[in-house]
């Protein structure tokens, strides 16, 4: 084995000096022979919280069988994973944006503690596929991220179903348009078994957007979690890790300002989920490429939506796969000139080559060409004003109303505005503001799938409009902004609005705007004073301590 591939492993396994290491190693079955090899290590994010994750175990079981015989020896080890779907609309979910550092972090101590020659990430739920990149990126050893798939559709009297249903329909038993029985029902039925939710929400949005980046291999992720091709796909991201480990790829070497732009335009192009530009905003960072809120605006706005997926859309996850996969859409971004194609991927091909691989089923009615779209612009819209200096983000995916005029109905926290929803209380026209929801305020920038599923559940999604300094499910459809920047508790316009005031929405001229004036504003903002912390100790108040602006990614600064 040529001393470059054991590059890092070699100062923990070689010598007479590492006998220590080598007999602990060999306490837990490791032999002077798999000593000798490049070590590559098993990032597993499995946990038996959630169906996203939970069948990771047997997928990292046959990534592992990948990499021996590629002629490595990995070496597994986990980390957490917070469940947004079950966590939703509590106090827990504060938690999850804060578990993307905590997996970043983890996986790159591990990386660095242990010295891995190579690494996989293995990745389901929303928060682990950043974090795990950002880790990688971090490390820059040769390494990929594999996805562990989305879960299979549910099926309710007939139609398919997902969670996202499951919480609107929370909102229509509210309003009396469904029974309890049938919510029960529904409950039952909307998550068949293992995998990660179905639409084009967060996890599938991230999931595309690490093959159109080149982290993935290309075909790769979009293989559902429990289809039987899934574990060769594991098997084969095992032999591939040691490829690339021979080859010297790095994480940086294929992280270019153009391949971030790929990645943007693939969520474009799926009407994906807005938590994609924290995401990429966070691995731009790590990987030191610029990247801004304007660079989202400026691809989406150039980018035809060419894939119809829920929850603007009509179809799910699986019916990408069955259609020709991420591959296909990255092939009719490439036909239409939409598409940097020269930029490698983890495969040691170009995105382009990988996309012109691609197979499209005969008949299909899931992905279009760029030349006939769903939609002529992508759905990330970015919007700037008095009440957002910064900015704040809302997905279009042409169903939603572009203008929206109303008076502001104020909450400081989630649950007063679901209890607001649930109990009859907005009026047509209405604005729903959420404060104090923020990266630093909430901490942890809760997502708000409760009350949006609630708001359209309930009829009033043409209706009303929502504006927060916190963020939105990939399952949110709707006139719905978040990541309003600055956030309130750091003194952002949206900290001093009040009940009745005019607040305007104009999606074409990216505008948010209060109408008062800029001296009435200044008055307010004179006399706010930030409101005690949420916590006053541990991993929530170090977060709350260290984090950035929602527009710059929502990270942690060292």
């Amino acid at each position: 084995m040529a001393e470059n591939l054991k590059h890092k492993s070699h100062v923990i396994t070689d010598g007479k000096e590492r006998a220590g290491a080598r007999a602990m190693f060999k306490a837990i079955g490791f032999t002077d022979q798999d000593l000798a090899k490049p070590i590559v290590g098993i990032a597993n994010t499995w946990i038996e919280t959630m169906p996203c994750n939970f069948h990771l175990r047997q997928l990292a079981a046959q990534v592992k069988e990948g990499v021996r015989a590629a002629g490595g020896t990995p070496m597994e080890f986990n980390t957490i994973s917070i469940s947004d779907g079950v966590t939703m609309g509590t106090e827990g979910m504060k938690t999850s944006l804060v578990s993307r550092e905590v997996i970043a972090d983890s996986i790159e101590l591990v990386g660095r503690g242990q010295m891995f020659d190579a690494m996989v990430a293995l990745v389901g739920c929303d928060k682990t596929i950043p974090g795990g990149a950002m880790a990688l990126i971090r490390l820059n050893v040769p390494s990929l991220l594999l996805y562990g798939g989305s879960i299979a559709t549910g099926k309710f009297r007939g139609r398919d179903v997902t969670i996202g249903d499951v919480y609107e329909a929370i909102g229509a038993n509210a309003a009396g348009l469904m029974s309890d029985p049938d919510l029960k029902e529904l409950e039952g039925v909307a998550c068949p078994g293992a995998g990660a939710c179905g639409g084009q929400f967060t996890a599938n949005t991230m999931s595309t957007v690490m093959e159109f980046i080149g982290l993935s291999p290309m075909g790769s992720n979009s293989v559902p979690a429990l289809a039987v091709e899934k574990s060769g796909v594991a098997f084969e991201a095992g032999r591939l890790v040691m490829d690339v480990l021979r080859r010297g790829l790095r994480p940086k070497d294929i992280l270019t300002r153009n391949a971030f732009e790929n990645a943007i335009a693939s969520v474009a192009a799926t009407g994906g989920s807005t938590n994609s530009v924290l995401h990429l905003l966070a691995m731009a960072r790590e990987a030191g490429v610029p990247l801004s809120l304007d660079d989202f605006d400026a691809i989406s706005a150039r980018t035809p939506i060419v894939a119809s997926l829920k929850p603007g859309g009509e179809y799910m996850a699986v019916h990408v796969h069955q259609a020709g996969g991420i591959p296909l859409i990255a092939r009719m971004l490439a036909e239409g000139g939409l598409l940097h194609e020269s930029e490698i991927t983890v495969t040691g091909h170009t995105v382009g080559e990988e996309a012109r691989k691609a197979k499209e089923t005969p008949g299909q009615q899931v992905i279009r060409s760029a030349s006939d779209p769903f939609k002529s612009t992508g759905g990330l819209v970015i919007l700037k004003g008095n009440v957002v200096p910064e900015g704040a983000v809302v997905k279009i995916t042409g169903h939603e109303k572009l203008q929206h005029r109303g008076p502001a109905r104020v909450f400081n926290c989630e649950e007063d505005a679901m209890k607001a929803v649930t109990q009859k209380k907005l009026k047509p026209g209405d604005v729903v503001v959420i404060r104090y929801e923020g990266p630093r305020g909430g901490p942890g920038m809760r997502e708000m799938l409760g009350v949006t599923g609630a708001i359209v559940g309930e009829g009033m999604g043409e209706e009303v409009a929502l504006l927060t300094d916190g963020r939105f499910s990939g399952a949110t459809r709707g006139l719905m902004v978040g990541h309003a920047a600055p956030e309130a508790a750091s003194g952002g316009p949206i900290a001093v609005l009040r009940d009745g005031d005019v607040i305007v929405f104009d999606v074409n001229a990216r505008k948010l705007e209060v109408e008062l004036p800029p001296e009435e504003i200044a008055k307010r903002l004179s006399r706010w004073s930030p409101p005690p912390p949420n916590y006053e100790s541990g991993v929530m108040a170090k977060y709350a301590k260290l984090v950035s602006s929602a527009a710059e990614g929502a990270v942690t600064r060292a």
